[in-house]
């Protein structure tokens, strides 16, 4: 019989003892959420079209381009890459722990030399094979595999995190980059407005009907709206930059061509409070470090009970290589250990407590991690709801304003008002537009912020 065997004939005498495991077995703590969110009063019900897809959740806002830079974030973003790695050390980890189930066996071969008393020295040739074996009776090794398994499944969840975070990153950035596109059609349209206004004001000076300040006023007017037209593709560029990073590209390299902005805001269900302990990476996260937590207390209570170590080794010695393998050359011991720790001063019970208060910790972090999702989702419903109230006043004001100037530039035609009243109607009409954008611009981004408040349609795997 040789040494493996002799190890699982006793290992077998002892099996029986190794079904317990110290330490509180884990049951998530229980979370009361409310049946509805507040602030979904008069929220909008969303549209056949207008929900989240089993595929990528930006689909929903039907724009190729920000598809094709969003794919890209799983393949070239460092900050994803990053939580990959530390995904793929959690899963060695668990992987480390879980050899400590089986028996580390060792062996060695080499030549000594040596001598008895006035004997002349001689050179053997010594084998050796070693095994021991640990067993998991209070069950200290499948509670670390348990901890460290938890703690996997969290990085998983990190790594979702850190994905859904990159992503709602850059279609915000992308959002704000279209609303700087638009901005500049705005500043295009009033230039020529104003180039226009600029002229009948030299026409009119020309034939002695309007002072020289109709001409100055305009003048400074349009110059204006050109130094705003100019000023606005430094934000554009920074947005295209942020981009760029985002994407994993050098901003040298990368480039975002100019496009019209959609002018609608598809509506997202909230659906229900309860649904983001699952549909949130990061409450998934923290309730996984939460059950970590929870096993690192059966493995500080481990170390109160002794520890029973099976080892055995098997050696031959001889004065010829070829004869090496032999009965006659053979000494083998095989056997049972007990260590127990007598007296720590306390230190075994402080790691309990220590074990315990961190457990107590990772709840409070799970639950403010969900108080804060509801938190957000909150705050994004109704901003999108009172910004939708908004919009509907703003392109009246746009519309109200546009027709405002028509009339005024007539009434100076005709010689009815001073030109200080055209100024006034173009300036009004410009921040009419702006303001009507920026709306525009801050739905589509609280909508973005509403999908990643949800999860982005991720769903917590099964433990």
């Amino acid at each position: 019989m040789n040494i493996r065997h002799r190890l699982s004939s006793i290992a077998c005498g002892i099996s029986l003892l190794t079904a317990c495991a110290v330490g509180p077995d884990y049951h998530r703590p229980k979370f009361e959420t409310t049946e509805t969110f507040k602030e979904t009063g008069g929220w909008k019900p969303s549209e056949p079209n207008d929900v989240l897809s089993r595929g990528p959740w930006w689909n929903i806002y039907g724009d190729d381009e920000l598809g094709k830079l969003e794919a890209q974030i799983d393949i070239s973003n460092e900050n994803v890459k990053s939580a990959l790695a530390a995904f793929d050390q959690a899963q060695a980890l668990v992987a480390q722990a879980r050899a400590g189930f089986w028996p580390t066996i060792a062996g060695s071969i080499g030549p000594q030399r040596g001598a008895i008393g006035d004997a002349p020295a001689r050179t053997t040739v010594v084998g050796a094979l070693s095994a021991n074996w640990t067993l998991d009776i209070w069950g200290q090794i499948r509670r670390t595999v348990e901890s460290d398994r938890a703690s996997a499944q969290a990085s998983n969840a990190a790594l979702a995190a850190a994905k859904l975070s990159a992503q709602a990153t850059l279609a915000t950035d992308y959002f704000q980059l279209r609303a700087q596109d638009q901005l500049q059609r705005i500043l295009d349209d009033i230039v020529v407005a104003e180039q226009l206004s600029l002229k009948i004001t030299e026409s009119r000076y020309k034939f002695g009907v309007a002072a020289k300040a109709d001409v100055v006023s305009a003048q400074t007017q349009l110059l204006n709206s050109q130094a705003q037209q100019v000023n606005a593709k430094i934000q554009r560029a920074i947005l295209e930059h942020a981009i760029a990073v985002l994407v994993g590209q050098q901003p040298a390299v990368f480039g975002v061509a100019t496009s019209s902005m959609r002018n609608d805001v598809p509506t997202v269900p909230a659906g229900v409070p309860s649904e983001l302990l699952e549909r949130r990476p990061d409450v998934a996260e923290a309730e996984r470090r939460m059950a970590a937590s929870n096993a690192q207390i059966g493995v500080a209570k481990a170390a109160y009970f002794p520890v029973l170590t099976l080892s055995g080794s098997d050696q031959y010695s001889s004065g010829a290589f070829s004869r090496l393998i032999s009965t006659t050359n053979r000494v083998w011991s095989i056997g049972p250990e007990l260590a127990e720790t007598i007296i720590d001063g306390g230190l075994r019970r402080a790691q309990v407590a220590q074990a315990r208060a961190a457990y107590e910790a990772s709840v409070a972090d799970y639950r403010q991690t969900v108080l804060a999702g509801f938190e957000q989702v909150e705050d994004e419903i109704v901003t999108l709801r009172v910004l939708e109230q908004q919009a509907v006043i703003e392109d009246a004001a746009v519309a109200a304003s546009k027709e405002a100037e028509r009339l005024t530039l007539n009434q100076y035609k005709a010689g009815t008002v001073p030109y200080s009243s055209v100024i006034t109607a173009q300036t009004t009409r410009l921040s009419s537009e702006e303001t009507a954008l920026t709306v525009l611009s801050d739905r589509l981004q609280a909508s973005v912020a509403l999908i990643e408040a949800l999860g982005g349609g991720w769903s917590a795997p099964r433990p």
